[in-house]
């Protein structure tokens, strides 16, 4: 029997899959309506690279989306570069799919969306603490070292022959 087929998705890995294929629908028309605006000023024409920039994201976006959800799960791993791409698609004003790329980063980091990337990659599943039932014990603290104690100063001998005083010098005004 296999079992990938029996691979139950967790919801924040249908919640990611949901929100990448919506960001990459709308990083599509953004980059298309950025794009078309920016052929209209001539000015407008040197920022094309910039502008195309979120349409190539949504094609990935939804290629990605498309391997969350086939039926049975592909290996795929989580794709933090996807959503730190859909961060910085605020700098062509797309609020949306920089919330999504912030909420991806989080649930890529909760603990059953790890273990399920790991399972369906075939990956050990990160290991996870074991709940503490009893408290650990404590290790006694160990006695400070003892430091010798600092050689005591010399006694101090008497003081030689005092100095003559220096003359203070003068300056002759020429």
């Amino acid at each position: 029997m296999n079992t990938q087929n029996n691979l139950q998705k967790p919801t924040l890995v249908n919640v990611i899959a949901w929100m990448t294929l919506a960001s990459g629908i709308v990083n599509l028309f953004w980059g298309i309506a950025a794009s078309g605006t920016a052929l209209a000023s001539v000015i407008g024409i040197f920022c094309i690279p910039i502008t195309i920039l979120p349409t190539i994201l949504g094609i990935f976006e939804i290629i990605y989306a498309a391997k969350l959800f086939s039926n049975p799960a592909q290996p795929v791993k989580p794709s933090t570069n996807i959503a730190v791409f859909e961060i910085a698609c605020v700098v062509t004003g797309n609020i949306f799919s920089m919330a999504v790329g912030i909420l991806s980063l989080v649930f890529y980091n909760d603990m059953v969306v790890k273990e399920y990337f790991a399972r369906i990659n075939g990956i050990a599943a990160p290991a996870v603490p074991a709940p503490m039932t009893e408290p650990a014990s404590v290790p006694e603290p160990e006695p400070a070292p003892v430091l010798p104690e600092p050689p005591a100063p010399p006694a101090e001998e008497a003081p030689a022959e005092p100095e003559k005083p220096k003359k203070p010098r003068t300056r002759k005004v020429a």
